[in-house]
């Protein structure tokens, strides 16, 4: 299909503190016992993308992350890792690799995306339309809010968060409008030139921006070369895109077209004439290129581009590890109702049991759980709608309910853990009780501790 794919990957992240850490990348962080690369690099082999950049902030994590594609996905993919410095944006990312880029297309996706949607899709409505900009719109999650960093199981309740708010074309094709950050929460102000061109404009804030971008590339290279202050895609490259879209800069070198004056009159007359042709014959051309002819429909006066929409079913999974809440709803989801995400065989209790597990007398591990290989559990435990990661020791009369428990982590017995997450090399002493925690990597909780709410790791020297 001609296009390179961009996985803007990642490093580290504050709003995962303690989960990730030199040892354990963001990329690597464990969904149902597989990095949250995984998903995304499974889904972009089926859809046949395979010329793949892998875009991951410091050198040391690019050396994990490259090291871990070498192992899993050798023979299947081409991907190249490129390290690009910390908090330089997901614009400054792509600025730091553009010369790698030589499609006419790219792809650009969120490494920590878990979804469902094949990217081929949002790839071929990008190429129908012959866009600048196609961005993969999904519902927005009903779980805990993701953006706002919030710590697992404190949210009881499911509700939908806002993300964004977008303005969508009668055919839900064409991106009209969009309001991200601050933005939502102030009063809308919409381009008069778009409205008398498109005739109406349907408002959204039920969708959420799934941070997966189809681009032509040379337009691409062109803003992020002439708008250096430019560091976001999601809030400054896709906005610009968008508001330009009748009048477009981003094609023109740079130099902007002039300001609207005495013509005005005559262009609104003809954008009437060209509404009633869209609503008349849904086969003529677009809003755009219609916009673009003189008033007698001779040659083009103006310059247009297409921002296009690719909105996922409703249906569709799609959510962004993006906060301690997501990574312990997604770890939820794909161990229950996203488990089609998943190629292992559930057993007939709709668990997932690796290989080699050794289970106590009267040790249950409930629906919707998933033990990793190697793991040992004592007598009389209790294992519902969690993850245990692979290599753990379990001692006897343990219970963990709704937690992820990642590698190598040893639990005492008659210890208590409920709505937490405990990382790689974790040693819990006899007896700790710990609700709504996070325990960050080789911590050691001491005999007898009880915690609640409380985000435990080791200072970093």
């Amino acid at each position: 299909m001609d296009f390179q794919v961009v996985i803007l990957a990642g490093g580290t992240s504050k709003n995962l503190n303690p989960l990730v850490s030199k040892e354990v990348p963001k990329p690597l962080l464990p969904v149902a016992n597989r990095p949250v690369l995984y998903y995304v690099l499974h889904q972009l082999e089926q859809s046949n993308l395979k010329d793949l950049i892998v875009v991951v902030e410091g050198e040391d994590s690019a050396l994990l992350v490259g090291g871990w594609i070498s192992g899993t996905f050798v023979d299947r993919l081409h991907v190249e890792i490129a390290a690009v410095p910390q908090d330089i944006g997901t614009a400054g990312a792509i600025r730091a690799i553009s010369h790698h880029l030589t499609a006419k297309d790219i792809l650009v996706v969120s490494g920590d995306l878990v979804s469902d949607v094949p990217p081929g899709a949002v790839a071929a409505t990008h190429r129908r339309h012959d866009a600048v900009v196609t961005a993969m719109l999904c519902s927005v999650p009903v779980s805990g809010p993701s953006e706002s960093g919030s710590s697992g199981g404190k949210d009881k309740t499911k509700k939908p968060g806002r993300y964004n708010i977008f303005g969508l074309d009668p055919g839900k094709q064409f991106l009209l409008h969009i309001a991200t950050g601050a933005e939502i929460e102030k009063d809308a102000r919409l381009q008069k030139r778009i409205l008398r061109a498109v005739g109406q404009m349907e408002i959204r804030s039920d969708l959420m921006d799934a941070h997966m971008y189809a681009f032509k590339r040379s337009v691409l290279q062109e803003v992020l070369d002439q708008k250096d202050t430019f560091q976001s895609l999601r809030e400054d490259v896709l906005p610009y895109l968008v508001r330009s879209q009748l009048k477009s800069e981003a094609l023109l070198n740079g130099i902007p077209q002039a300001e609207e004056n005495g013509i005005e009159k005559v262009r609104s007359q003809n954008n009437q004439v060209m509404v009633s042709r869209i609503l008349a014959n849904a086969s003529t051309p677009s809003f755009h290129e219609l916009c673009s002819v003189g008033p007698d429909g001779s040659a083009p006066v103006q310059r247009t581009h297409k921002c296009c929409a690719y909105i996922a079913s409703s249906s569709s999974y799609c959510v962004r590890l993006n906060s301690i809440q997501a990574f312990m709803d997604i770890n939820r989801d794909v161990t229950g109702e996203a488990d089609h995400l998943l190629s292992d065989t559930s057993s007939d209790r709709n668990n997932i049991v690796g290989p080699s597990p050794k289970l106590g007398t009267k040790t249950t591990v409930g629906p919707h759980c998933m033990l990793g290989e190697g793991s040992e559990m004592g007598d009389k435990c209790q294992v519902k709608r969690s993850v245990i990661g692979r290599h753990c020791r379990i001692g006897s009369h343990v219970k963990v309910v709704n937690s992820i428990v990642m590698n190598h982590v040893t639990i005492g017995d008659g210890c208590i853990i409920q709505g937490s997450v405990i990382c790689s090399n974790v040693q819990l002493q006899e007896r700790v009780v710990l609700k709504d925690c996070q325990v960050g990597a080789g911590f050691v909780v001491t005999a007898g501790s009880e915690y609640k709410g409380e985000s435990l790791a080791r200072k970093e020297k």
